[in-house]
């Protein structure tokens, strides 16, 4: 199963000899495929480049060694950060045994990406896909990571601010230098910010820059260039904000090790 962005709405899967269908999809750098969901569940992930996967305000980036389960129903958007070749597992309820209700981080390591591309292939036998299928099944271990939440503003004052920032996560200008810019007062914003986001101007902007630094990091950048590019002066400022909002390091974050 092969394809370009798939389309918005639910995507019927089209059935398949087991439990499994695997779906190919190139997507270019900063394309976003539009909100959709799924009659089968999904786990989502790229065998090079680094996607990115929205449900409502909260986003997972997904390098090559993480993958994401997304149940059936589930409405997102899925895009690229760069150029991304994406292979989804479509997986029918009923015949997969597994039913996580949550979208939900999976590791991926050299066996799973090499079963993932071996049910890509269209000339196996149908009690040798049977047998495929039962070991990704076996294969597949959550692994215990939080995605970072950004929520989105409604009030247009504070979704100015949020969109200079996110524009330019490197923006150092204060709450109050914003407020003005707005032509609100510094109260008036701090107000608002909390009221429409449930988080403090820096909590958010904290929240922003570490969601930012993550693809950057995923690419090969190092902590350096990506602290630096998300307006974080040092190397260790930026450690000590991510193990702070995270809990664990951006290399075991990413990699899906233990915390």
């Amino acid at each position: 199963m092969t394809g370009d962005a798939e389309e918005d709405g639910e995507y019927a899967v089209p059935p398949g000899v087991g439990a499994i269908v695997v779906g190919t999809f190139p997507l270019s750098s900063g394309e976003w495929i539009p909100a959709h969901s799924h009659t089968h569940h999904q786990l989502a992930w790229t065998r090079r480049g680094v996607l990115s996967i929205a449900v409502d305000d909260t986003y997972w980036i997904l390098p090559p060694t993480r993958a994401l389960w997304l149940p059936a129903g589930v409405v997102h958007r899925t895009g690229a950060t760069r150029d991304a070749v994406m292979r989804s597992l479509y997986l029918e309820p009923a015949r997969c045994g597994l039913d996580w209700p949550e979208p939900t981080a999976v590791g991926v390591d050299g066996l799973l990406a090499h079963m993932i591309a071996y049910l890509s292939r269209e000339d196996l036998a149908d009690d040798v896909r049977l047998r495929g299928e039962a070991v990704v099944l076996d294969l597949l271990r959550p692994v215990p990571t939080l995605p970072i939440d950004v929520p989105n503003p409604i009030d247009e004052r504070v979704r100015a601010v949020a969109d200079a920032l996110l524009a330019d996560p490197a923006d150092s200008r204060s709450l109050d230098a914003h407020a003005r810019a707005i032509g609100v007062s510094r109260r008036t914003l701090t107000r608002l910010f909390v009221q429409d986001t449930g988080m403090s101007f820096d909590r958010w902007r904290t929240h922003m820059r570490l969601r930012a630094a993550l693809p950057l990091l995923a690419e090969g950048r190092s902590v350096s260039q990506a602290a630096h590019a998300v307006g974080y002066a040092t190397p260790s400022a930026f450690l000590a904000a991510f193990r702070r909002v995270v809990g664990t390091s951006p290399k075991r974050y990413l990699d899906g090790a233990g915390w």
